[in-house]
This record gives C-alpha cells, sequence and structure tokens, in this order.
C-alpha cells in the first residue's frame, strides 16, 4: 500500500509555524536594578551645629550615636531636645540626627507644623532661607533657631550605578508607587545623587502613613 500524501497547505503550515518559532522576536528581560530599593519615613527631627549642641547640653557636649541610619555614617543620637513654637505650644523628644552639621535645621511633618502653629514650607534639605525659626530647650540651656524650620520635600539617595540604571541626575524628579490597600503614586521625588549614597527614598510620616507604608510593601521607582 502506498503511503498517504500529504496536503502542499499542510506541508506549508508546519514550514511556517517551524520559521516563526525559530525567528520569533521575544520581549527583552528587564535589568535587574544594581541595589534594593528601601522607603523609610522619617519621622520629626533636627540637625545641629555643635554651637547649637554645647549650648543645649554644656560646653563640649558632644552627640551620642543611638542607632545607625541607613545612610552611611548618619545616626540618631541619644540626646533629644524640646521645640517651642508659636503661642508657646511644644514637641518634646524631639529626636538630634548626627553628626552635627553647618548649619540647624527642624524638620516637621504637616501635621506637625499644624499643631504648633508654623506655616512652614516645603524645602529641600540646606535651603533654609526665609523659613521660620523656633526656640530649642535642651537640660542645660536654650538655643534660638533663627530660620530653618521646614517639611522636608520628599526624595531619593542614589549612588553613580543607581543613577545610570534609572536614567536620572542629580536634581531631577521621580516617582515613588507604593503598593497595597492605600498604596498612592508620589510625584516631585527629588533625586540626589552621591557616589556615597544607598539606594534610600525618605518620605515624611504624614506621607508614610497615607499610603500604609509597611516593610513588606510593594515600592517601585519611576522615572
Amino acid at each position: 500500500m502506498s503511503a498517504p500524501q500529504i496536503q502542499r497547505s499542510t506541508v506549508e503550515q508546519i514550514v511556517r509555524e517551524a520559521v516563526y518559532a525559530r525567528f520569533r522576536p521575544t520581549a527583552p528581560v528587564p535589568k535587574a536594578p544594581p541595589n534594593p530599593l528601601v522607603v523609610n519615613v522619617s519621622a520629626r527631627h533636627c540637625h545641629l551645629t555643635q554651637e547649637a549642641v554645647e549650648a543645649l547640653f554644656g560646653k563640649g557636649a558632644q552627640l551620642k550615636p543611638m542607632k545607625m541610619l541607613y545612610q552611611e555614617g548618619q545616626y540618631a543620637a541619644e540626646q533629644m531636645v524640646t521645640l517651642i513654637g508659636p503661642r508657646s505650644r511644644v514637641i518634646s523628644n524631639l529626636r538630634i540626627l548626627g553628626p552635627c552639621r553647618t548649619l540647624n535645621q527642624v524638620e516637621l511633618a504637616f501635621t506637625d507644623s499644624i499643631m504648633l502653629g508654623f506655616d512652614v514650607p516645603v524645602r529641600m534639605s540646606g535651603n533654609i532661607k526665609g523659613t521660620p525659626g523656633c526656640m530649642l530647650m535642651g537640660p542645660k540651656g536654650f538655643f534660638e533657631v533663627e530660620e530653618g524650620v521646614i517639611r522636608a520635600l520628599r526624595h531619593v539617595h542614589m549612588n553613580l550605578e543607581d543613577a545610570a540604571f534609572y536614567g536620572v541626575k542629580h536634581g531631577d524628579r521621580m516617582k515613588l508607587r507604593v503598593g497595597g490597600e492605600c498604596g498612592a503614586v508620589f510625584e516631585d521625588l527629588v533625586v540626589r545623587v552621591d557616589k556615597s549614597f544607598k539606594l534610600e527614598v525618605h518620605i515624611d510620616t504624614d506621607e508614610g502613613n497615607a499610603c500604609g507604608l509597611r516593610p513588606d510593601s510593594r515600592v517601585e521607582l519611576l522615572k
């Protein structure tokens, strides 16, 4: 008996499928980021000069590290101060972050500023010109901060490798997407690039509470 004949159309279909399977373009595999993204909530705190530390805690006083922070060399100090705002409203146990800086700066959330009676502008750290001042009280005295009370602009620290991966440079703006039941997208996240930085986003307590940020929340940086 002769073998059954295969229809020409069947042969063409088999050939087409083989060719398509061989040369079909595949989607590029996304490149993995060089470093894991960490998002931390920055609670209210202050940065002080050595002059301010000595006025508040006594001549020769030095900040004592209590807990190291994510960025290299930064720490939460053991020492805390009391902030006295307008109409004598206060925040006690305001944590000092070290090491000492060349200017005095107090960083509050929006709800903190409302409670104190401040009209606090949103600023990048270090940009304190024209901002409100306050009085700080420590165990050894008072120190007047003439200007420097801000609500810190949300930002992301990254090193040169991270900046190259995301295609951004110092001063650019990005978005942060936080997943979950109260997920949100935060815009105008300022990029801060330095070779010493670890990849980390800072948002304040109001922003963290609004999106229900948790250690296991899905987070993503968007250009």
